[in-house]
């Protein structure tokens, strides 16, 4: 049973931490701690399965492919070891139980690849747009493997609030269940998309209404096979697509942030003004889910193009939560933390900890589901992708929960079914034959390093990161094998903006008082690990190292887009809202013409050399 939280804890910097016990009380009373009726039981492939403390009787194996076994136990407690990798019925006495089997390892990543990553907003295709979507994604995939890339990492394409356009995190997502709809392509189904001119910043709110009036065009014009096989699709998904586009339709109808703007009697999903809302707004919720049907074409679409030309083809990112007002929370908040937040404790990332304002999976309501939630957001992030990033994968041993309204720094670690999560994910990366890169940044318990790289899920090695005790920067050649290499992620400045202090530049615009001193030390102890004499240069060497990080024992190096193009503004910037533009940048042309410039075409050259996956 997952359970308790840890009132000891040891922080980033090695140093004993202890909550405060009005803390504890604070989050153990938004706790909901039943145990389940029937615990769910999870072991590896090839090993002997533990039976559940205090089962009698005889015992038989209900395999869910239909077939049958009576194992014998052990004087041990123990039934023989199975091969069966999956979901199984074991039944001891008159107690049935769920059995969940898992390979030893995730899918193997190709030895020596390399990948791009990058957000699909920012990408510009034909015909011009205002901000990207998946038939954008699928040109750029087409070109970056006809540059040797291997990968393509993109952020999450987790549903946000049509309803609200101002909502644009990825890693904010109303559920992780559906698609952003704003990324669907209408020329799938052979309706165009009117050409618009695109600002070197997306206004999220005029553009994604346009484009959602030019997805209600296409679902007007849509040919009788496009509505078809839309509404073959929504019935295969069942209630919870139901769920999720009756709250798009409320949403669209009432406003607000979410449902907790809403008129009282619709706030409850499973209401009789709900129900009343259903039958006389089916229309209305008949366009959402066909946008559902018609981005997920879209994204299979580009995962079929990236497939031409690249061994992995696109990975996936799942976000480690959704938001408290949206439609995972209106129609199904059993499922979540209620009145919690989830974040980190202070840390180099984050000085003052981090409070990311959304919820997650309960630990114990997954217990008492049989993690049924958990493997549908699995099956979902990992359709059409080759592999997938979790973000925040600490999360998978342990939360930092915080009671919602508090600082960050009023939080505690609850301990998460650690096992059972790992098992679950490497069952769903077999059965989609995706690779797993686990984001392990931040304050990492002793040992997750050691479980995840045994079940072959990558860790992530980011060049700011990787020094030594000293703070001296570690060479990437010395790297560890069992992890991603990188220059950076969406969080973190590009090298660019890094050498030139442009991340230095924002925080002192926002009020804050950067060290700059620190910041050129640091860019003398960059240069000499990458073996250079005498005074770092003006410029960043970003050849150099790119290069440099091509050389890690990695099996796969992901370079951001900005790395490659040699950009200065980051994506994102940590702890920031409206006063940086997150999430809104473009690049500064289509990507195949960025490829043929020279000095792109000479890093991607490069690397394939280095890493021809």
């Amino acid at each position: 049973m997952s359970g308790p939280l840890l009132r000891d804890w040891v922080d980033a910097s090695g140093t004993p931490q202890r909550v405060d016990p009005a803390v504890i009380a604070a989050i153990e009373a938004r706790l909901d701690t039943r145990a389940p009726d029937s615990p769910f039981l999870s072991a590896d492939a090839g090993r002997p399965i533990p039976l559940p403390p205090g089962g009698h009787g005889p015992v038989e194996l209900l395999f869910e492919d239909g077939a049958r076994s009576t194992p014998t136990v052990d004087h041990d407690g123990t039934i023989p070891a199975t091969d069966r990798i999956g979901y199984h019925q074991l039944i001891v006495g008159d107690r049935a139980y769920m059995l969940a089997v898992a390979p030893r390892r995730c899918p193997e990543v190709p030895r020596h690849a390399w990948g791009v990553s990058l957000q699909i907003p920012a990408l510009r295709g034909t015909p011009a747009a205002p901000f990207g979507d998946a038939g954008t994604l699928a040109e750029t995939a087409a070109a970056f493997g006809h540059a040797g890339a291997q990968a393509i990492a993109i952020s999450p394409t987790h549903a946000l609030f049509p309803g609200a356009l101002h909502r644009i995190s990825p890693y904010s997502p109303s559920t992780r269940l559906f698609r952003n709809v704003l990324l669907a392509d209408p020329t799938l189904i052979g309706v165009p998309v009117p050409p618009a001119c695109g600002d070197e910043l997306i206004d999220w709110p005029a553009a994604g209404a346009r484009r959602l009036e030019a997805l209600r065009s296409a679902y007007a014009l849509a040919g009788d096979a496009a509505k078809a096989a839309a509404q073959a699709w929504r019935r295969q998904r069942g209630a919870e697509l139901e769920a999720h586009a009756r709250f798009d339709a409320l949403h669209a109808r009432f406003g607000g942030e979410g449902w907790r703007d809403w008129p009282l009697p619709y706030q409850d999903a499973g209401g009789e003004a709900v129900i009343r809302f259903a039958a006389e707004a089916e229309g209305d919720i008949a366009f959402f889910a066909f946008l559902q049907w018609l981005t997920d074409l879209s994204l299979a679409t580009a995962q079929r193009a990236a497939r031409d030309r690249m061994r992995i083809g696109l990975i996936a990112d799942l976000a480690v939560g959704m938001t408290g007002d949206g439609s995972h929370a209106w129609s199904a908040p059993d499922d979540l933390l209620a009145g919690l937040t989830i974040g980190a404790p202070p840390d180099s990332l984050g000085p003052d900890g981090q409070n990311w304002g959304i919820t997650a999976l309960d630990p114990f309501a997954l217990e008492r589901s049989a993690f049924r939630p958990f493997i549908a957001t699995l099956r979902a992030a990992f359709a059409h992708a080759g592999g997938l990033r979790i973000d925040h994968a600490l999360g998978l041993d342990r939360l930092w929960v915080i009671p919602e309204g508090a600082e960050a720094t009023q939080g505690a670690y609850l301990t998460m079914p650690a096992d059972h999560l790992k098992r679950i994910v490497a069952i769903e990366a077999h059965r989609a034959q995706a690779i797993v890169i686990a984001e392990d940044l931040g304050t990492v318990p002793p040992g997750l390093r050691d479980g995840l790289a045994a079940r072959c899920m990558l860790g992530m090695r980011v060049l700011p990161f990787e020094r030594d005790a000293d703070g001296a920067f570690v060479p990437p050649r010395d790297w560890d094998a069992q992890a991603v290499a990188m220059t950076g992620t969406h969080d973190t400045p590009t090298v660019v903006g890094w050498w030139r202090g442009r991340d230095l530049d924002w925080r002192e615009r926002l009020g804050g008082r950067p060290d700059r001193i620190a910041r050129e030390r640091d860019k003398a102890g960059l240069w000499t690990m990458l073996g250079e004499d005498g005074p770092p240069p003006a410029d960043a060497p970003l050849d150099t190292i790119l290069s440099a990080v091509a050389e890690a024992p990695a099996p796969l190096a992901i370079v951001p887009v900005e790395d490659l193009l040699g950009l200065e503004e980051q994506p994102n910037l940590p702890g920031t809202v409206d006063t940086h533009p997150n999430w809104r940048r473009r690049l500064p042309g289509e990507t195949g013409a960025l490829l043929a410039r020279r000095a792109v075409a000479r890093r991607t050259q490069m690397l394939t050399a280095r890493r021809p996956g």
